[in-house]
């Protein structure tokens, strides 16, 4: 008997190579626990409209679990004519409860089973990467902890510009990731609106009580309000592939940071030999192929976003086979940004900051907003004291000494009643501390800033 779920009004057999083309269960097999989950939910839902009896209900219940065993230990045998994840578990299931199979997809359609599944995958893919997302933020807490005086340069353009903490450097990215764990959680809450019960698109007509079924998929939260958008919506993947695609930018921004400050030229820090890898030519070179990978990835999240906007746009309402492409754009997408966040974890946490390096990329040009500053504390207007500041660098570059190192007088000729105590200004330390506004460079506001996250982070858990 053909355990194929159509068919009834063909009169020949389906092209291999349409076969082929049309096939997912390649990839969608994936998907195996959440369809027995949610075929389980329709199981008893079934039962309890009436439509099978509770010998029967239990009967496609116990089969359903042994599928799922099957699964877990990669012990499921696949059979030609296994077209998708839901083909194959129906087939399967007849084989071991017998006839009474053939009743499970009673008013139910491969439509809303697969928008079920796929919402119910989402969901917990969500989850997981929310947590991959913490333990990035945790390693880079765990550096920021240990760095909260640490001084290096900061940049602007790329070109030395203020003197900052690593601590503070490190709660940047923490701050940007957190922003990304909101929007998973975010996206999370419009996940759990379950579609089950829709049929192919204008409902059921069996009697099953759509609301019990939320007693049985605890993972949602209400129903969707329109069958027509239920079985065709599939905001929730674009949702998530654009959130796995900003964290990828995000992440890919803190590699690019790793892979300068780890380079020969910065030396700011070094990445641990697990995380790094060799020259097949070169035996003195160590590059930095954990955060490049990192960096490169993210053109893939990127792609796999761009590829399901792609197939949604212009669809006529409400499924089409086209939507059979929004699986393996996320699965790929998931799976990469799985991977890349516990790398990045891992790398951020085995790095060794050097701070000596760091100390001596500091100088005196970085301190000249300081100087600017203390003008304006002594009555000088802001724009007339960065001109001011702006002669003296000039000056300096042109007599080739620091800031520091320029005479009184030259200080005197741009602003008269300056003494001895001005050269107090080229102090790097003196300079962080003083940015002690709130969210500041600041040892002190760095140290508040560790203290609020790590309450966040891990007393909150």
């Amino acid at each position: 008997m053909s355990h194929q779920l159509w068919g009834g009004r063909f009169s020949a057999p389906t092209a291999d190579d349409m076969r082929q083309y049309n096939d997912s269960f390649r990839f969608d097999r994936r998907l195996a626990d959440v369809d027995i989950t949610s075929s389980i939910a329709w199981a008893r839902a079934l039962a309890r409209a009436g439509l099978i009896s509770a010998a029967e209900r239990d009967a496609l219940v116990q089969g359903l679990q042994q599928i799922r065993q099957e699964f877990a230990r990669d012990r499921f045998e696949e059979q030609p004519g296994d077209e998708d994840i839901h083909t194959a578990v129906e087939r399967r299931l007849h084989e071991i409860a017998g006839p009474v199979a053939l009743k499970l997809h009673t008013g139910r359609s491969r439509n809303d089973q697969v928008a079920a599944d796929f919402r119910l995958f989402c969901i917990g893919a969500a989850e997981k990467l929310r947590e991959n997302v913490r333990r990035l933020q945790l390693a880079l807490l765990q550096q920021a902890d240990q760095h909260v005086e640490t001084l290096l340069p900061g940049y602007t353009h790329l070109q030395r510009a203020q003197p900052i903490t690593f601590g503070h450097w490190c709660l940047a990215y923490v701050e940007m990731l957190e922003r990304d764990r909101r929007r998973l959680e975010d996206a999370s809450v419009r996940m759990r609106v379950l579609p089950l019960g829709s049929g192919a698109l204008s409902g059921n007509s069996m009697g099953v009580d759509r609301e019990e079924l939320l007693a049985d998929l605890a993972e949602f939260d209400s129903l969707t309000a329109n069958s027509l958008d239920a079985v065709s919506d599939r905001d929730f993947v674009a949702e998530l592939l654009f959130c796995n695609a900003l964290i990828g930018v995000h992440t890919s921004r803190l590699a690019e940071d790793l892979i300068l400050y780890s380079s020969a030229e910065f030396g700011f820090v070094t990445l641990a030999d697990a995380y790094s890898t060799g020259s097949s030519l070169m035996p003195q070179k160590k590059n930095p192929d954990s955060m490049e990978l990192l960096r490169g990835k993210s053109g893939r999240l990127i792609g796999d976003l761009v590829t399901v906007l792609t197939v949604l746009k212009g669809l006529s309402m409400t499924y089409n086979k086209d939507l059979q492409e929004d699986k393996e754009p996320l699965f790929d997408s998931f799976d990469t940004l799985d991977l890349g966040l516990r790398t990045a974890a891992a790398a951020v946490a085995t790095l060794q900051v050097n701070a000596e390096r760091m100390a001596a990329a500091l100088d005196d040009s970085m301190l000249a907003t300081d100087l600017a500053d203390e003008l304006v504390r002594q009555g000088v207007a802001f724009r007339e004291a960065h001109g001011k500041v702006g002669q003296l660098v000039r000056r300096a570059e042109e007599l080739h000494v620091a800031l520091r190192d320029l005479p009184l007088i030259e200080y005197q000729a741009v602003q008269p009643d300056l003494d001895a105590s001005i050269y107090a200004v080229f102090d790097v330390d003196r300079s962080a501390r003083q940015k002690n506004s709130i969210g500041g460079t600041a040892p002190i506001r760095v140290a508040e800033q560790i203290a609020r996250w790590r309450k966040l982070l891990i007393d909150s858990e």
